[in-house]
């Protein structure tokens, strides 16, 4: 009885020992969001703005298992907890927690304070309407802006008091972790002008460049003779960064989670910090200064909603670096977005999300999908339902092992990627049989030529062996330097799935013409390719 006894004793106190708060690692330049203590894939959606209400949440959880979404991104307004001063309503977040955890999904707060798309349009209508004591930018001509100012103390203070206050709620209601993390603000900086022109903002402008920022750039002087052109591009940064980190920093005092900065980008093949998107905001042009003046930080990740296939995977490598993980907390929910997971995930991505998934009515046409039907539903449904039961085991062997990435649309050279000793093709638009260089061999073209369909992810997850997940795709592995007579060759290739702990179990193996051309995905699938070599 006593054993016994201790045994209970034991298993009691290990119960009531707190969950691990969510976290960020990085090793070998590569990056993990760490929810219970493992690596954590976030397969989220976004609900739309306006979805922060209890009243709507029962219109959200049925497309959350429609989508096989682990994740949940949805906003918190500033108005809403706080519509008078210093009285907070946190009843939307009393039933949000709840109704999250019974649905199985963690979360993701998108906390809408000074910016929102740049605009406050979620402030407090007391914050709005008194421009004497939260200032707007001011043009050039000395006019208000619509943009509220980032060298307002008093907005800055107020924010981050709500903030605060939020974060706190999380500390005391949500020890289970459900939210696993935090976006102070959303898309912020400017439009229309690219910096305050504020009597205050005029005279910061004038004055020498932060020793960090020097110390990180290697320039000097002040903002115009540091950057030039792009000076005021770089100072709305600085200053908009340094006013986010601080509310940043106060939540996390509250509660330690990871926070990130969403980016209305500009374009990715342009100049750094002329390129367009939202000035101030953290564009790929900028992101150095982020970097110094935003410590408290964890990554910044872009908004991603054009369909060209190159610059999508332009900026996925502007953000994966290795002192950034990579997220795309928006994308479109229009179907040809659904095959940029893949290179999303072979760029090691901790999360992804297309933005406006729940039953509202509402459509975000021409940036996403003018209608939530099947075929649109299905092109992200069946992805998703092959990653979430290996999320975690695909998190966790991406953060262990080099991986890579393609989507159809590339140039050729972006399709071939070398892994070790192994060169890695992606090849689109075939048949499951033969391929278009064989001569001999006519055929109609495949059902999905011109279609936006189509990409690949890749862990090498030994020296000679393979990770693959893809949908619309054929594989190819070589060797990418021969020596010699040496060739290479198919050991054995297996279809299959991983657990939580990156475990591969097989449920058959393919040969014949199922290898003879190439590893075809026509479906999303798994695969793990062993592979050898021999001599001629």
């Amino acid at each position: 009885m006593a054993a016994a006894c201790a045994v209970a004793a034991c298993i009691g106190t290990a119960a009531a020992q707190p969950a691990p708060l969510p976290t960020m690692a990085s090793r070998d330049g590569r990056h993990a969001l760490m929810v219970d203590g493992a690596p954590y894939l976030m397969l989220g959606i976004q609900a739309n703005n306006s979805t922060n209400y209890p009243a709507m949440l029962p219109r959200l959880w049925p497309m959350v298992r429609r989508l096989h979404a682990n994740t949940v991104e949805i906003p918190v307004a500033w108005e809403q907890i706080e519509p008078a001063e210093g009285r907070f309503d946190f009843s939307y977040l009393d039933a949000l927690l709840p109704q999250a955890r019974q649905a199985g999904v963690r979360l993701v707060l998108l906390w809408f304070g000074t910016w929102k798309n740049t605009s406050p349009g979620y402030v407090p209508a007391w914050v709005k309407t008194d421009n004497a004591r939260f200032p707007r930018m001011r043009t050039p001509d000395g006019k208000a802006h619509y943009a509220l100012s980032p060298h307002g103390a008093n907005t800055l203070a107020a924010d981050r008091k709500a903030f605060v206050a939020l974060m706190r709620y999380l500390r005391e209601k949500d020890p289970q972790h459900t939210v696993i993390m935090v976006q102070p603000e959303n898309e912020v900086g400017v439009y229309q002008q690219n910096r305050d022109f504020s009597g205050e903002a005029n005279r910061l402008f004038a004055q020498a460049i932060p020793a960090d920022l020097a110390k990180r750039t290697g320039k000097s002087g002040s903002w115009a003779q540091a950057f030039g052109k792009a000076a005021d591009t770089f100072f709305n940064a600085w200053y908009t960064a340094r006013y986010i980190d601080q509310i940043a920093a106060a939540g996390q005092r509250e509660k330690d989670l990871p926070m990130y900065v969403n980016a209305a980008v500009g374009d990715p093949f342009g100049t750094p910090a002329l390129s367009g998107g939202a000035s101030g905001g953290p564009d790929w042009g900028v992101m150095d200064v982020w970097k110094v003046a935003a410590p408290h930080i964890d990554l910044m990740a872009p908004d991603l909603y054009g369909r060209d296939p190159k610059g999508y995977v332009k900026f996925l490598d502007h953000y994966a670096r290795p002192d950034n993980a990579l997220m795309v907390p928006e994308t479109g929910n229009a179907a040809d977005f659904a095959r940029f997971l893949w290179p999303a995930l072979g760029k090691g991505a901790i999360g992804w999300a297309p933005f406006g998934f729940d039953d509202t009515g509402y459509a975000n046409y021409p940036l996403g999908a003018k209608a939530l039907d099947d075929a649109t539903l299905d092109a992200f449904a069946v992805k998703y339902a092959l990653m979430a039961p290996q999320a975690r085991g695909w998190a966790r062997l991406a953060y262990a092992n080099p991986t890579w990435g393609s989507t159809k649309g590339l140039e050729p050279a972006q399709q071939r990627q070398v892994m070790g000793r192994w060169q890695v093709d992606a090849i689109y638009e075939e048949w499951q049989f033969g391929d278009r260089t064989s001569p001999w061999l006519k055929s109609d073209p495949v059902p999905t030529a011109g279609q936006p369909v189509g990409g690949l992810a890749v862990i090498q997850i030994a020296p000679d062996q393979f990770l693959a997940v893809g949908s619309d795709a054929r594989l190819k592995v070589s060797l990418a330097a021969p020596k010699g007579s040496e060739q290479g060759t198919i050991l054995r290739v297996e279809e299959g799935s991983i657990d939580d702990t990156g475990r591969f179990t097989p449920i058959r193996v393919w040969n014949g013409d199922q290898t003879d051309y190439g590893l075809n995905f026509t479906q999303p699938t798994m695969l793990r390719i062993t592979m050898g070599t021999f001599r001629g």
